[in-house]
């Protein structure tokens, strides 16, 4: 499990057992600041790509996914549901409510790794 934290929020991520998300989290702990992307999604750069190895060719995010975008090399949180996405890598849920992701604004978030 890792946890998303920005300010008081704090968000659980079940990370998949796939080789994006190992790499995910071999980037851990991560300081990004997350930026809205067509009313759908929170997206930030991360310090490199990461590997698309045994990834599906395309997803169709759900509410409450954490992806990597492949061809931009960015994280993106789905706080609504999203389009079929060639180059979309689901790495993890959220899970329970994802409330204070959605809106307009900017968000800084810390990424760590729970004990």
């Amino acid at each position: 499990m890792i946890e998303i934290v920005s300010g008081a929020q704090r968000w659980q991520v079940r990370l998949a057992n796939s080789p994006s998300a190992r790499d995910f989290r071999a980037q851990l702990p991560l300081k990004l600041t997350l930026k809205d992307y067509a009313s759908t999604e929170k997206v930030g750069d991360l310090p490199r790509k990461l590997t698309p190895d045994g990834a599906a060719a395309a997803i169709t995010p759900v509410r409450g996914d954490v992806t990597f975008y492949a061809p931009w090399g960015n994280l993106a949180i789905f706080y609504k549901e999203g389009h079929h996405s060639p180059g979309l890598v689901r790495l993890g849920r959220i899970e329970g409510e994802i409330t204070g992701l959605s809106g307009s604004g900017t968000l800084e978030v810390t990424i760590h790794e729970l004990p």
